[in-house]
């Protein structure tokens, strides 16, 4: 698994095709729109299990970060903790 760095985050972000929140990308990975889901270090355990079950489904690519979801939402210049993204299909890598 290769390592997504914060620079890689918010170049993802300007592109325009990123999904911040669990409840937004889990109803994007179950209409199929979703290439990658990007999980902070600490993301609850129960939310977790749910990604990887709806991005198996969807055939979406998941990573695991190294940043937990407070350093996330600072990469991604919000005020409140992140603790999934989602890439959209169709995006730049």
């Amino acid at each position: 698994m290769a390592k997504i760095t914060a620079a890689e985050i918010k170049k993802m972000i300007k592109s325009g095709n990123m999904i911040i929140g669990t409840e937004r990308a889990i109803k994007s990975l179950k209409s199929g729109r979703v290439q990658k889901i990007l999980m902070s270090s600490n993301c609850p355990n129960k939310v977790e299990s749910d990604i990887n079950h709806y991005a198996g489904l969807a055939g979406a690519e998941v990573y695991k970060l190294e940043y937990p979801n407070d350093e996330l939402s600072i990469i991604c210049k919000k005020p409140f903790a992140i603790s999934v993204l989602a890439l959209l299909k169709g995006a730049g890598k």
